[in-house]
């Protein structure tokens, strides 16, 4: 399927991909048929440091930002709105912050017993402390850090988008039961990290349209053509729907539209910060 992609940049910023990279922080929008991508390029090497941050109760990207002082946020791991626990992995600094497997709600539910060993290993971004190099990368929760490299940060999500989608895999889809957890066909607001060859992060949300907001959005086959157009060779979904946000340099966008077209503000349990390091 081509997925053809209009382009609107900021006025200040020119976003070529594939050209040398800057040493700050780009953001630009892409047009889709469907819906509206919200992009940040944060280059390799920089001063900045992508972070994951999790809050006790949840919170706004807004009040993350705050709280932490970031030049951006956005929206990571699921978690359950119910008890505010996530169902995600969060490592921050090499400690385990949080551990799905102490969720109650999610480990004795009898619909999901026969996927906790997928959803307890799912995709997760990463941060590694190579001697005095600092490096990204997207791998599956149970892999191990490469030789020579420390593992300080990891937060979970998945499906994993590039180089290829795992739904199935990561316990997502279960198409003999008809199980389609995340709507993965479906246009929706959605949330992403990849990670370029150069070494560059991308962080994508795409906003729903508030002129349709019953059927605007990507679906996740979409969502990782346009990860793959954007110059990502591996990346992963995040939170999506009515977690969408992305906070940059004192602006908010949120993905989720309500049926009169407003912009729904879900706060979150955990997000991924760019702080200057």
């Amino acid at each position: 399927m081509v997925l053809w992609l209009n382009l609107r940049f900021s006025t200040y910023l020119i976003p070529t991909i594939a050209s040398s990279p800057p040493k700050t922080i780009r953001y630009f929008e892409r047009t889709l048929s469907q819906s509206i991508a919200h992009i940040l390029l944060i280059p390799p090497n920089s001063k900045f440091l992508i972070t994951p941050a999790l809050s006790q109760k949840v919170a706004t990207v807004e009040e993350f930002a705050q709280k932490h002082r970031a030049v951006a946020i956005l929206n990571a791991g699921f978690f359950d709105p119910a008890n505010q626990k996530s169902t995600s992995y969060v490592i921050i600094q090499g400690k385990l912050v949080a551990d799905p497997k102490k969720n109650d709600r999610l480990v004795n539910n009898p619909n999901l017993k026969p996927y906790l060993s997928q959803i307890f290993n799912r995709t997760e971004f990463r941060r590694y402390s190579c001697g005095k190099t600092v490096r990204y990368d997207i791998v599956l929760h149970n892999a191990s850090p490469p030789a020579g490299c420390q593992l300080v940060d990891a937060i979970g999500a998945g499906p994993n988008l590039l180089p290829e989608l795992t739904l199935a895999k990561e316990g997502f889809v279960d198409n003999a039961n008809k199980r389609d957890a995340l709507g993965s066909n479906q246009p929706n607001a959605r949330t992403a990290v990849g990670i370029t060859r150069d070494g560059s992060v991308i962080l994508v949300m795409v906003a729903q349209k508030p002129s349709a907001p019953a059927n605007s959005g990507v679906s996740l086959p979409a969502l990782a053509n346009l990860m793959k157009s954007l110059g990502a060779n591996k990346a992963m979904n995040l939170d999506g729907g009515s977690s969408s946000s992305l906070y940059y340099k004192g602006k908010t966008f949120y993905g989720k539209v309500d049926l009169e077209g407003n912009p729904i503000k879900r706060p979150v349990k955990s997000v991924l910060l760019v702080q200057e390091n």
